[in-house]
């Protein structure tokens, strides 16, 4: 047996939510929660701190001691996290469920209950599969100046080690695509690797200065194409790749023209963008934010401008994927109704709580070709079954009652790569995993395991 499917490793988590929650399980109730390597979600009953004093970790002692037994069997299986189920009878006798780890399902986001159903092996969201749009008529910027740049690193570094031609070959090879020049000539100058500055920290500032960022070795250097920003599918499908006619930025997720030499100190990264947006262009200077999932912020025009300090002082802003066609959230601070987000190129549409509480007709985006997302609060739709009309659906997130409209009409919707239950007011997990397995078996999908455990827990 699996240390994580033994009762015994979980008694003293079990015997400290029996107490937070009594009247819950004195009357026959379930109490769930979830526990991970690097967090978990437990409904526990926590001590104030003594007034005028701050919470401190002894507070917590015997919550940490207990997770962390959980904690060491997840990581003896292998397994990043597992949810669970309680129930106690009045003489102490517990009975958990446990669910995972395992199946086709992504664990939850704050709770218990299943994250995104993985219906398709492998399968990634469609701004994640978009390649960079081709730029055959781009140019390098007029400022762009290897000359200029190496005199200008040069002066600033005059003692600064440089990289040998092998060296900036063996990148190349290693990346599978040429350096532009301009950053090869930074490499030329200095080959940026900590071995050589590992007793001079006063080099390493000076070349940060002199470079405006924290300059990757040539060994760090890596492109940033899609996967080198992976994001859930719950989060993922939301998004949409949408680059402007006069977008200096290309809005999408990676492109194996983005070369990452650069961070800010602050985990945004700096790159050398070889696929501009239409009016970009080749080798301006980008930075991929490390909060966003889509497009980049311009910062200047060629990397002899940064290196010289001439930065774009006003970035334009990029349009936010709400503030067009491609993604419409329909709720009370955003569009009013389904009719007012139908648009040819809609790709993205979720629909929340309005002033209206009617339920909405899906009617007027029925038959959209581009329409690939839908996410609807429980109770916001007057027929689930109009789901069917929305023929390019890969991602479908509905709360547990209209999911069941679906799966008893059989109108789950075939082509979906991934789906979700939306979960509201923390229902009890065991419903929504076997909802959960029953949509999985559609699609010949594993599905989340379960495993049922017993034991004493004491009067």
């Amino acid at each position: 047996m699996s240390p994580i499917h033994d009762f015994a490793t979980w008694v003293p988590v079990l015997r400290l939510l029996r107490e937070s929650n009594a009247e819950t399980l004195a009357g026959g109730g379930q109490v769930a929660g979830q526990i991970g390597r690097g967090s978990w979600s437990l409904p526990l009953r926590r001590r104030s701190p003594r007034t005028g004093r701050a919470a401190r970790a002894e507070d917590m002692r015997a919550e940490f001691d207990a997770v962390d037994r959980v904690r060491d069997a997840l990581a003896g299986s292998g397994a990043e996290s597992v949810a669970f189920a309680l129930r106690v009878d009045p003489a102490g006798w517990a009975t958990l469920d446990l669910y995972g780890p395992g199946g086709a399902a992504e664990p939850g986001i704050g709770g218990p209950h299943p994250g995104e159903l993985l219906l398709v092996e492998g399968a990634l969201p469609a701004p994640w599969r978009r390649l960079p749009d081709p730029v055959p008529d781009a140019v390098p910027a007029p400022t762009a100046d290897p000359g200029l740049l190496e005199r200008t690193l040069r002066a600033a570094l005059p003692d600064a080690l440089g990289a040998t031609e092998e060296e900036i070959a063996a990148a190349e090879a290693r990346l599978g695509t040429v350096l532009p020049d301009e950053l090869k000539t930074v490499y030329q100058v200095t080959r940026a690797c900590w071995d050589d500055w590992k007793d001079d920290p006063e080099t390493a500032d000076r070349v940060f200065e002199a470079v405006d960022c924290e300059l990757l070795s040539l060994d760090d250097l890596y492109l940033a194409d899609a996967t080198s920003r992976p994001c859930r599918w719950t989060f993922a499908a939301m998004e949409a790749a949408v680059t402007g006619p006069d977008a200096r930025v290309q809005g999408i997720v990676g492109s194996p023209g983005w070369i990452v030499f650069g961070d800010n100190g602050g985990g945004d990264r700096l790159a050398v963008d070889l696929t501009p947006g239409p009016r970009g262009y080749t080798g301006q200077i980008i930075m991929i934010g490390h909060e966003g999932n889509i497009g980049a912020d311009l910062l200047a025009d060629s990397l002899t401008d940064w290196v010289s300090g001439r930065h774009r002082e006003e970035r334009p802003s990029r349009r936010r994927d709400r503030e067009t066609p491609a993604v419409a959230y329909v709720n009370r601070s955003a569009l009013p109704d389904v009719e007012a987000a139908a648009h040819p190129l809609l790709e993205v549409l979720s629909i929340g709580v309005r002033e209206d509480d009617d339920p909405v007709s899906l009617a007027p985006v029925t038959g959209l070709p581009r329409l690939r997302t839908l996410s609807a609060y429980a109770g916001t739709l007057a027929d689930p079954l109009e789901i069917a009309g929305l023929t390019a659906l890969e991602f479908l997130e509905l709360g547990p009652a209209d999911w069941r409209v679906l799966l008893d009409a059989g109108a789950v919707p075939r082509g979906l790569l991934a789906a979700a239950i939306m979960v509201r007011y923390q229902p009890e997990l065991p419903p929504v995993v076997d909802l959960a397995n029953e949509i999985l078996g559609l699609f010949g999908r594993p599905p989340i395991p379960r495993t049922v455990r017993e034991g004493d827990l004491g009067a």
